[in-house]
């Protein structure tokens, strides 16, 4: 669930730096890669420089952290969309959960999950950014289990994995070998494991 963001911005709008320089790096990090971003990239496409950079973000690594979180509180706002959408209804809020992710992994303007994306990018344990993959993705999985249980399907826990992991390996096929007949598949996968953990 990634908002786009022009790739050069305007100086001239008025839009604070601190902003821009997140709406750039949010560009340039999922397009590109974490490690093949340079802060001058960023700098030049906010309409800013380095030094302005730094002053909101003292390193590198605490703007990469920065914008996980914003990629966080996005998430964060598509659970709060879905349920003002299915009130009361958790088979509901799950089912258009799945559809949700199926729809990203096979637009083909899509680069996969930018947590999981920076997780591998980054194999530093102590980076600033590996708390806030970690703290995400298990608040997401816990919402899962939560509308699993909600749903009154069995072993909620288990359920909420399965989906977690089909879906994990279809961004990544999505990516090594494309999204033709994708879309179909996960809906079918997704209907199995549903039903094969059917109402208690």
């Amino acid at each position: 669930m990634t908002a786009k963001s022009p790739v050069t911005l305007d100086p001239t709008e008025k839009i604070p730096p601190r902003e821009r320089i997140l709406a750039a790096a949010r560009e340039l990090f999922y397009r590109n890669g974490i490690r093949a971003v340079g802060v001058d990239a960023i700098a030049e496409a906010a309409g800013t420089n380095k030094m302005t950079l730094y002053r909101h973000f003292p390193s590198k690594d605490e703007l990469v952290a920065e914008y996980l979180r914003q990629v966080a509180k996005g998430e964060a706002a598509a659970w709060e969309r879905l349920q003002a959408q299915h009130p009361g209804d958790a088979l509901a809020q799950l089912r258009a959960w799945l559809k949700d992710m199926s729809d990203h992994i096979i637009s083909r303007d899509e680069r996969g999950c930018p947590l999981a994306n920076a997780a591998v990018e980054l194999p530093e344990k102590d980076h600033p950014a590996k708390r806030v993959i970690e703290e995400c993705k298990t608040a997401a999985r816990a919402k899962v289990i939560a509308l699993c249980r909600a749903a009154k399907l069995k072993e909620p826990e288990l359920l909420a994995d399965e989906l977690n992991l089909m879906l994990e390996g279809a961004r990544v096929t999505a990516q090594s070998v494309g999204i033709d007949g994708l879309g179909a598949r996960l809906k079918r996968m997704s209907d199995a494991l549903i039903a094969a953990h059917g109402p208690k």
